[in-house]
C-alpha cells in the first residue's frame, strides 16, 4: 500500500493519474511513489527546508508548489549525481528514476499546469552499456525440466507446469502468477495474460504447455477446497499449499530449488533469465520473425526484442568454417 497521507496532494494526483490515465500496474505506480519521495526529500535537503537527518524521517509534505516551481535542471542532476556517487547506483538504476522524474514534471507542466516550465524538458538518460542476455542453453533447459519433474516432490506437476510455461512461452513472473483458469481456451490452444501497464495480449501453448497444464489440473485441489480471498484464488491455474493464488515469491523459490537441483547456478539465473531463455531458444531454433518474438513476448518497443537476436559464439565459429576458403588444400 502506498502511504498516501505522507505524500503532497500533487504526488498523489500524478500517482492517480498514472493509474487512470497512464494505465500504469500497481507495482509500476509504487516505484513511482519510492522514487519520487526520495527525490523530494533529496530537494528539501538542498533547499535546507528540514533539520531532520534521518531520510525516512523527511516529512515531503511540507514541500509545497511554491517550492516545485524552484526546481532547476541543475539540481535534478545534483540529485541524479548524488544516485551515482552516494548511493552507487548503476547506470540502469538511474535511467529509470531520470525516467520517472520526467514524467512527473511533464505532469506537472503539461497536465496539472502547476508549473509554467519544465526542468526536466532536456534532462538526459545516461548512457547504458548493451549487455547480451543471460539466458540457459537447450542441454540445461533440459536438466531443469528433467529437475522439475522430480517425483519425490508432491508439488512436482504444479513445479513442471509452471517451469514449462516459463520456458516455452517466455512469460514475465507476474504473468504467470496471474494466470486464472479461465484466460485458458483449451480448443485454441492459447491464453490471455496481462502483462505490463494491464496490456492483455495472447500467448499460444504448444503441445509440451497443454500436456503440463492438462497433467496439474489432474492434481490440483477440488474446487470446494479453494479459498475466496481479494487474490480471486478460486478462479487462479496455481495455487500454493495454502490453497490460494501462487504468491510471486513462491515461484521463485521453486524455481531456484530446481536450479540448484539441475546443478546450474541458481545465483546468477533467476525467474526472468528463463523469459530470456525461451526468447533465445525461439529465435535460435525456431526461425522466429523479430515481429513476431515482439508480439510473443509483448513487448512495446522492437528495440528491446533485438537484444534476442544475438548469435553464439558456436555460431559464428560455424559461420567461419563455412566460409568456401576455410579450407588451405582448395587454395
Amino acid at each position: 500500500m502506498i502511504p498516501r497521507e505522507k505524500n503532497p496532494e500533487y504526488l498523489n494526483s500524478f500517482l492517480d493519474y498514472s493509474i487512470t490515465i497512464l494505465n500504469k500496474s500497481p507495482n509500476s505506480v509504487k516505484e513511482y511513489n519510492y522514487d519520487l519521495s526520495n527525490f523530494l526529500k533529496f530537494m528539501m535537503i538542498r533547499f535546507k527546508l528540514t533539520n531532520e537527518t534521518i531520510h525516512e524521517e523527511i516529512d515531503i509534505t511540507l514541500f509545497t508548489e511554491k517550492n516545485l516551481k524552484k526546481i532547476t535542471l541543475d539540481d535534478i542532476h545534483a540529485y541524479v549525481s548524488h544516485l551515482a556517487i552516494n548511493n552507487r547506483s548503476k547506470a540502469t538504476t538511474r535511467a529509470r528514476k531520470i525516467s520517472t522524474i520526467r514524467i512527473f514534471f511533464k505532469y506537472l507542466s503539461q497536465k496539472a499546469n502547476i508549473l509554467e516550465v519544465n526542468p526536466a524538458q532536456n534532462l538526459e538518460t545516461p548512457k547504458l552499456e548493451k549487455r547480451m542476455p543471460k539466458y540457459l542453453s537447450l542441454d540445461d533447459s533440459k536438466k531443469l525440466l528433467d529437475a522439475a519433474d522430480n517425483q519425490d516432490n508432491r508439488n512436482y506437476k504444479r513445479d513442471y507446469a509452471i517451469t514449462t510455461l516459463f520456458l516455452n512461452c517466455g512469460m514475465r513472473l507476474s504473468e504467470l502468477v496471474g494466470i486464472n483458469i479461465n484466460d485458458i481456451d483449451f480448443d485454441e490452444c492459447k491464453m490471455t495474460v496481462i502483462g505490463k501497464g494491464n496490456k492483455e495480449r495472447t500467448v499460444y501453448l504448444n503441445k509440451s504447455c497443454m500436456v503440463a497444464i492438462n497433467d496439474y489440473l489432474s492434481s490440483r485441489p477440488p474446487q470446494n477446497l479453494i479459498k475466496k480471498d481479494s487474490k480471486n484464488s478460486d478462479k487462479a491455474l496455481f495455487l500454493s499449499e495454502q490453497k490460494q493464488r501462487i504468491s510471486n515469491r513462491t515461484v521463485q523459490a521453486i524455481i531456484n530449488k530446481e536450479l540448484k537441483l539441475a546443478g546450474l547456478d541458481s545465483k546468477t539465473l533467476s525467474v526472468h533469465k528463463l523469459r530470456h531463455t525461451a526468447a533465445t531458444l525461439m529465435y535460435q531454433y525456431g526461425n522466429v520473425d523479430i515481429r513476431a518474438l515482439q508480439e510473443l513476448l509483448g513487448h512495446q518497443s522492437i528495440s528491446t526484442t533485438e537484444i534476442y537476436t544475438h548469435v553464439s559464439n558456436e555460431q559464428v565459429r560455424n559461420a567461419v568454417e563455412s566460409n568456401p576458403l576455410a579450407d588451405p588444400k582448395d587454395l
